[in-house]
């Protein structure tokens, strides 16, 4: 009989790092071998159980997920990491990636289907959300630009959508229905459009947005909703 996948859970909050643990040693083939508050921690844990992977949050005080990914490589390079977040957010998953994360899935993941994320990078084989892997390859593919970061890049495909739900006057909890994805993750997409467009709130950003063509002559319908 093959060894279960040894695997450490990294994540702020105590009920879901416990409930995570129920749910995976229920799997049969996977068995968690510790839980962690922050990155620093996981890093150690990975270490001293020589765990396979490491299931990693991004937000999380101390050190962060990203430097968490960091630690995790040098301290156990056998160790995959699987980032586990609730924002699909593609600067953070950019980070991570870039700091050795083999994999990126969203906190809404049925568990068998987490539990298929965990044994795909125990393999060694990446895995990343589909929206978010399409994305990352457009913005590869576009050359750099000059400037402050982030200002007068390109939306990405998702910005554009949101950006135009804006323009319909959704709110952010309605774009976020709309669209099957957190508040939170709304959030975090216009706070990078807005950077990029130069704008500090929707009235500006519509307006700029128009100004290059980039939504017709769709009314302004958002004002007095939240930014």
């Amino acid at each position: 009989m093959n060894e279960p996948i040894r695997v450490v859970v990294a994540d702020d909050q105590r009920l879901l790092r416990e409930s995570l643990r129920l749910v995976l040693d229920a799997q049969g083939d996977i068995r968690v071998v510790g839980v962690a508050e922050d990155g620093a921690q996981a890093a150690r844990l990975a270490a001293e159980t020589l765990a396979d992977v490491v299931l990693m949050d991004l937000r999380m005080p101390g050190t962060d997920g990203v430097e968490g990914t960091r630690r995790v490589r040098e301290a156990r390079p056998q160790a995959a990491v699987l980032v586990f977040t609730t924002f699909e957010d593609d600067e953070a998953a950019r980070q991570a990636l870039q700091a050795g994360a083999t994999g990126y899935v969203l906190k809404d993941l049925l568990p068998e289907d987490l539990a298929h994320a965990i044994r795909t990078v125990a393999r060694g084989h990446a895995l990343i959300t589909p929206g978010l892997a399409s994305r990352l390859a457009g913005s590869a593919l576009r050359p750099e630009r000059a400037g402050a970061p982030g200002e007068g890049e390109e939306l990405t495909a998702r910005e554009r959508e949101i950006l135009g739900l804006v323009a319909e006057g959704l709110s952010n909890r309605e774009i976020a229905r709309r669209l099957f994805i957190t508040e939170g993750t709304v959030k975090n997409h216009l706070s990078h459009l807005f950077q990029k467009m130069s704008a500090r709130r929707r009235t500006e950003a519509l307006r700029r947005a128009r100004e290059q063509g980039m939504l017709g002559d769709e009314r302004d319908g958002s004002h007095g909703r939240e930014s």
